[in-house]
C-alpha cells in the first residue's frame, strides 16, 4: 500500500523539484539552514501533490494508455477518494511549509504552481496542444521558489533559471509525445503530435526550442549569475543537445526522438552542475 502512494506522488519528479529548489536557494546566496530544509521539503511535497491530483483527474485516461495503465489508480491499488485526500493534504502541507520557511512570495509561487498544473494544465490537455507550454511554466517555478525563499529578488538572474527549465521541457515532452502519440490519441489528449499527426509542427517546435535553449543556458553568464567560464561549458552541453534536437526534428524517427528524450534527462542536471561550479 505504501509503495502505491509513493508511486502516486511521482517521486522522481518530486526529487527533481527538490534539487532545483535547492539550486535556486544556493544561487541566491542562501546557506544551509533549517529554513532551506523546510522550503525544499515543502516544494517537493507540493510537486507530489501535483502528481497525485493529476492522476486522480486522469484515472480513465491512464487506464487507456499502455504506458500508464499500471499506475495505482487504474489498477485499483488506491481508491479515487483516498488519492484526492492524499493530494490535497500534500498540497496544503507543502504550501504551508514553503510559506512558513520561505515567506509569502515563495509560498504564493508554490500555491500558484499547484493551481496552474492541476486546474489549468491537466484539464486543458484534452482541449489544446498549447497546454505543453502551460505545463512547462508550472514545471519551471521550482528554482524561483528557492531563489525568493533565500531572499533573492525576482530579477533577470532569477528568470534565467526559469527560462532554462521552461525551454528544456518543450523538446523533452514533445519527443515523448511523438514516441507515444498513438497512446495519447487513444486517451483523447490533444498533444501536438495528435493534433498535427504529420509531425511537421512538432518537428518545428522541437527545433525552435532546442535552438533557443542554447542562448538561454548562456544567459546566466551575461546577467551576473555565473562567471564567463561557465558559458563555455554551457555552450558545449547545449550545442550537443541542439544537434540531437535538429536531427530528431529532421528525421522524426522514434529512435532519434528517444535519443533526444534520454539526452534531455542528462541535460538539465549537467547545466545546473555547471551553474553551481561556475556561479559567481
Amino acid at each position: 500500500m505504501m509503495a502505491a502512494y509513493i508511486q502516486l506522488a511521482k517521486p522522481r519528479i518530486a526529487l527533481m523539484v527538490a534539487l532545483t529548489t535547492w539550486l535556486g536557494w544556493a544561487l541566491a546566496g542562501g546557506t544551509a539552514t533549517a529554513s532551506l530544509f523546510f522550503v525544499v521539503l515543502g516544494a517537493s511535497l507540493s510537486a507530489a501533490a501535483c502528481g497525485a491530483l493529476n492522476q486522480r483527474l486522469e484515472i480513465v485516461e491512464d487506464g487507456i494508455m499502455t504506458r500508464t495503465k499500471n499506475r495505482p489508480l487504474p489498477t485499483g491499488r488506491v481508491a479515487p477518494k483516498a488519492a484526492l485526500i492524499y493530494g490535497l493534504a500534500l498540497a496544503a502541507v507543502g504550501t504551508a511549509l514553503v510559506w512558513a520557511a520561505g515567506g509569502a512570495v515563495a509560498g504564493g509561487l508554490t500555491f500558484a504552481t499547484i493551481v496552474l498544473y492541476v486546474l489549468v494544465y491537466t484539464p486543458l490537455k484534452k482541449v489544446t496542444p498549447q497546454t505543453t507550454w502551460i505545463g512547462a511554466a508550472a514545471g519551471a517555478t521550482s528554482p524561483l521558489i528557492g531563489w525568493v525563499a533565500a531572499g533573492g529578488p525576482l530579477d533577470a538572474r532569477a528568470f534565467t533559471l526559469f527560462a532554462i527549465q521552461f525551454l528544456w521541457q518543450i523538446p523533452h515532452f514533445l519527443a515523448l509525445f511523438w514516441i507515444y502519440r498513438e497512446d495519447y490519441a487513444r486517451a483523447g489528449f490533444k498533444v501536438m503530435p495528435v493534433v498535427h499527426p504529420s509531425g511537421g509542427t512538432t518537428a518545428i517546435q522541437i527545433a525552435i526550442h532546442s535552438f533557443t535553449l542554447l542562448p538561454a543556458t548562456i544567459a546566466p553568464a551575461l546577467v551576473g549569475l555565473a562567471r564567463p567560464g561557465y558559458a563555455i561549458g554551457a555552450f558545449a552541453v547545449s550545442g550537443s543537445f541542439l544537434l540531437l534536437g535538429l536531427r530528431a526534428s529532421w528525421t522524426m524517427s522514434v529512435l532519434d526522438n528517444r535519443r533526444l528524450f534520454l539526452a534531455s534527462l542528462v541535460f538539465l542536471p549537467l547545466i545546473f552542475v555547471l551553474l553551481l561550479v561556475g556561479g559567481v
